[in-house]
């Protein structure tokens, strides 16, 4: 998932190409990282729903999380763009920026950030269940829904994507 949510990086970084490596390899590389890690969400996403690994979530709090992706847009790939990746050390210096994003948006539980869930009008929350739950709040999960908002007392059937991340059954 965090790959996946980097993805957009590797498409500027295609379009924009490289002096130190040559189209023919920088251009499939790119496009590798664009397509396998969204491909992959796509089919643990597929699998989950044949596989009907689905979740009844109670909504006690909810944090919503546009602000979220704006931060990732402008901290992470504007940043990362505008790196000249001209030469070997620029391009050693820009993927060793891309692994600590990747280990950040890992243990900071921001993995995600996919701009393909924005891309089709889907909401991420943050949920917690209510106080009074068998599981008393301790446990948060990223809820991807197209409802605009989850308020508490809300019942949602969600399919689970990670341990953390479930996607709202249609």
């Amino acid at each position: 998932m965090v790959l996946s949510s980097i993805s957009p990086l590797f498409i500027l970084w295609g379009i924009r190409g490289s002096k130190a490596i040559p189209d023919v390899y920088f251009i499939p590389f790119c496009a590798v990282m664009v397509v396998v890690p969204n491909l992959i969400l796509f089919l643990r996403l597929k699998t989950a729903k044949r596989l009907q690994e689905t979740r009844e979530l109670v909504i006690g709090t909810a944090e919503d999380h546009r602000g979220h992706l704006l931060v990732y847009l402008f901290a992470m790939l504007l940043p990362l763009y505008a790196t000249d990746i001209g030469d070997p050390r620029d391009m050693a210096a820009a993927l060793a920026a891309v692994a600590f994003i990747i280990v950040l948006f890992y243990r900071l539980n921001l993995h995600y950030m996919n701009i393909v869930f924005a891309a089709m009008s889907y909401h991420v929350f943050t949920v917690q269940p209510p106080a009074d739950a068998p599981i008393k709040g301790k446990v948060s999960i990223v809820l991807v829904t197209r409802r605009p908002a989850v308020v508490r007392g809300d019942r949602v059937i969600a399919y689970r994507i990670s341990d953390t991340v479930y996607m709202e059954a249609s």
